[in-house]
């Protein structure tokens, strides 16, 4: 009984000192930006990571710096002209746009030794160095890039690309999430790694795909990674995603709520340790 006391006496005291405002800014490209833009999905989904994690942490207030198809080069170019506000809490969740766009990953080095634009690693450096000018007493969280199948835009089909089970122009996604990871490592913070989530595969990111039979021209659902090399023509064929299609992203890329879900756990898990 008297041990019980006391840990109440200590969480009473821990949650005096807790700030009643927590101000979140979440940087990041279309899958950060969608939270507020569900029209864009075909509302095929709800809401994303960024309202769902306040759901469950009332304490926390976010800002939506999320833009649409930006890379971290992007990010890091204009980063003097987005208007980034102090806060008490930054993730960064970037990498897929750098890997689609043949961005240079680098290397750690150019982290370290602070290289600039040239590199998805020097254009993380330029981000992380003007949140810590923001606000030197920051929390920063790394977000990973997640994995993807065939990517197919629900509003314009002739936009759409390979998935990351290859290479694109000589680099593989996953190296653009170790090096999330490695730079997390080196600044002592936390990374969700999104690449390597259990649950969050290739395999798991969509239902099937819905494509013409090559051998029959009748209309089928193809698994991954039976669906990798079955042509999509972008002019005449139905959209390949179905809403039953859906899984773990509605359209290979973009999370589906399911999706959003998951990686709200993974934040709220980090987040409410603050």
């Amino acid at each position: 009984m008297k041990k019980l006391f006391i840990l109440f006496a200590i969480l009473l005291f821990q949650s005096s000192f807790r700030p009643q405002n927590i101000t979140w800014v979440a940087i990041g490209d279309s899958i950060t930006y969608l939270n507020e833009h569900p029209d864009e999905t075909g509302n095929r989904i709800t809401k994303g990571y960024m309202t769902r994690v306040v759901e469950k942490l009332p304490a926390f207030h976010y800002i939506n710096k999320g833009y649409n198809g930006w890379t971290a080069v992007k990010i890091a170019t204009d980063i003097e002209k987005l208007n980034i506000p102090s806060a008490d809490l930054y993730s960064i969740f970037l990498g897929t746009n750098d890997w689609w766009g043949s961005k240079p990953l680098g290397t750690l080095s150019d982290y370290e030794n602070n290289t600039g634009l040239a590199t998805v690693n020097g254009s993380f450096r330029v981000i992380m160095n003007k949140l810590k000018s923001l606000n030197p007493q920051a929390k920063i969280v790394l977000i990973t890039p997640l994995q993807r199948v065939d990517f197919v835009y629900i509003n314009n089909f002739k936009n759409n690309a390979f998935g990351s089970y290859k290479e694109k122009n000589g680099q593989k996604l996953e190296q653009f999430a170790d090096a999330i990871v490695a730079i997390a490592k080196l600044e002592g913070i936390p990374v969700v790694d999104l690449y390597h989530k259990k649950g969050m595969d290739h395999a798991k990111l969509v239902q099937f795909k819905y494509l013409k039979d090559p051998a029959t021209g009748q209309y089928k659902k193809f698994t991954y990674p039976e669906f990798v090399d079955v042509p999509f023509n972008p002019a005449s064929d139905e959209y390949p995603y179905p809403v039953e299609a859906s899984n773990v992203t509605y359209d290979g890329l973009h999370p589906s709520d399911k999706g959003y879900e998951m990686i709200t756990k993974e934040l709220v898990k980090i987040f409410k340790k603050w």
